[in-house]
Formats: C-alpha cells, sequence, structure tokens
C-alpha cells in the first residue's frame, strides 16, 4: 500500500494507459537460484501487453568479475536502446513478487538519467492472479537512440567502502536477510566469507514491503530508523550483489532521503576479499 510513493504505481493506473505513446512497460524479473523460476521462460510465457524484458545479467559490465555491475554509459544505453527504450519515456518496471529485482532496474534507469521511471505495485504475479491482460505475443521493438546521463556520485565503489568503514562517515545499511548479516546463514555463493562490514546496519529487503508493495511512509520510517539509520546523515546501501541494496534506496528517496549511495560490488566483492574487515553478530 504505497499510495504515498512518488516512485510506484498501481495495477489500474498501468492498466488504464496500456498502449499509450510515450509509456515504456520493462519486465526486470530476476531470481536467485534457490526461487527456482526462470524470469526469461516466464516472460515468454505470459508478460504485460508490450512489456520488453531486461535481463538483469546481461545488462552488467561485461568486464567486471563480479555479478550484476553497474555497465559503463555507453553500454547501458546500447542495451536499453535495442529495447526501443528512449530516456524520455515514462517507464514502469515490474518483476514476479513485486518487490525483489524491480528496484534495481529503477535505481539503474535514474542513475542514467531517467526520472519518470515507477514501480508497479503488487508486480507481475499479482496482475495475472487478478485476471488483468496478460500475452505470450511478443513485443514489437523499433530500436531508438538512449541518451545516458549518467550521475556517478550516486554508485559507491569498494575504494569509497575502504574509506567508509574505516572512517564512519557514512552510515551502511545491508539489505541482505539478519541471518546473513549475522552470518549464522551461509552466503548462497561459493568463497564468500560470512557476516556484515564493521558499523553496518541490517535493513532487510523484505520488511520494506508487504504483499509486493512498498510500505507506506511512516511504517517505513520506522523500519529504517529502528534499524539505527539517521535519516539526516548519508547513507550507502548494500547487499548481496548490488540487486535488493535499489530496494533501501527505493525507501529512502520515498521519504525525501537523496543523500544516498549504492556500493554496486556489494557483499559479493567484499565478502569475497581476504583483506576486508567483516564482523558477525547483530550489530
Amino acid at each position: 500500500m504505497a499510495e504515498d510513493s512518488p516512485f510506484t504505481v498501481d495495477a489500474d493506473w498501468l492498466q488504464k494507459r496500456l498502449g499509450e505513446p510515450g509509456l515504456t512497460i520493462v519486465d526486470a524479473s530476476w531470481y536467485l537460484p534457490a526461487q527456482k523460476r526462470d524470469a526469461r521462460a516466464e516472460y515468454d510465457a505470459a508478460h504485460i501487453p508490450g512489456a520488453r524484458f531486461l535481463d538483469q545479467d546481461a545488462i552488467s559490465d561485461p568486464d567486471s568479475p563480479l555479478p550484476h555491475t553497474l555497465p559503463s554509459p555507453q553500454h547501458f544505453a546500447q542495451y536499453v536502446g535495442a529495447m526501443g527504450i528512449s530516456a524520455d519515456d515514462t517507464i514502469v518496471v515490474y518483476d514476479g513478487p513485486g518487490f525483489f529485482s524491480a528496484p534495481r532496474a529503477w535505481w539503474m534507469f535514474r542513475v542514467m538519467g531517467v526520472f519518470q521511471v515507477y514501480i508497479l505495485d503488487g508486480g507481475f504475479d499479482r496482475w495475472k492472479a487478478a485476471g488483468r491482460p496478460v500475452t505470450a505475443e511478443p513485443t514489437k521493438i523499433a530500436p531508438c537512440v538512449f541518451h545516458a546521463d549518467f550521475d556517478a556520485a550516486r554508485v559507491a565503489s569498494l575504494a569509497d567502502m575502504r574509506r567508509i568503514v574505516g572512517t564512519g562517515e557514512n552510515q551502511i545499511a545491508d539489505a541482505r536477510s539478519a541471518g546473513r548479516f549475522a552470518g549464522t546463514e551461509p552466503e548462497p555463493r561459493a568463497g564468500i566469507r560470512s557476516g556484515h562490514m564493521p558499523g553496518a546496519h541490517n535493513v532487510p529487503f523484505s520488511a520494506l514491503a508487504e504483499n509486493g508493495e512498498l510500505l507506506p511512509k511512516d511504517r517505513l520510517r520506522k523500519v529504517i530508523e529502528d534499524a539505527g539509520i539517521d535519516l539526516s546523515k548519508p547513507v550507502v546501501t548494500s547487499c548481496g550483489s548490488g540487486i535488493t541494496a535499489a530496494a533501501i534506496t527505493l525507501a529512502l528517496e520515498t521519504l525525501g532521503h537523496t543523500d544516498n549511495r549504492l556500493y554496486d560490488g556489494s557483499w559479493t566483492e567484499w565478502g569475497g576479499l581476504s583483506d576486508t574487515p567483516v564482523v558477525t553478530g547483530k550489530d
């Protein structure tokens, strides 16, 4: 129930506008192996009419050894331009459950200079369950030129994080589960240490939504403040591989917090190194 979020739209709003010029719908579904869902196969079988499929793995930096690394502005522009997406479009992004991988696509478009980009409340699973229009027909795409206006200040690097952990100059909000944060659950990727960055606060992305929708502002604020985050100070968001960190970014921006960055390498990078400090436990 995120009626007061400036970054989400509901299913009624979208259904009324299907087929409108300048409206682009993007299926940005992506799943962990444990979820046992194939995003591309599900899209091919049924999607919102007119939706294009954004492959979260294919749109990452091809030269990075890490998963889901933000691509260069040129690579991003080439990829989404081939999808027929213009920076001037009104873009609505969705995923299956509603609040898993869609915020990452929302964040990528915003970091590349698109601000008319929104997330569909409840995702495709609820859209389909409600009997709203779906199709298996391939979406006709006319490639176009996408002009990226990259905002590098919204992305935190490994060097940034080493400094932040050392100085405490920014707050760190980690979107992973409480068990992974505390180091009591193993990481899903081999060779990655368990635990979290010293000084980090745990804000599990699942606590920010209910029934596939971002929580209302008052509840969002409580979740974030209860996690120890001071909304008057800068925040860096992190997670396992940069996907669900964007859910915290979305929550922060919804609350009017704009002094935030996303640590793109996230725990896969930090926990995969031998010389980065790691702590366990809830704090």
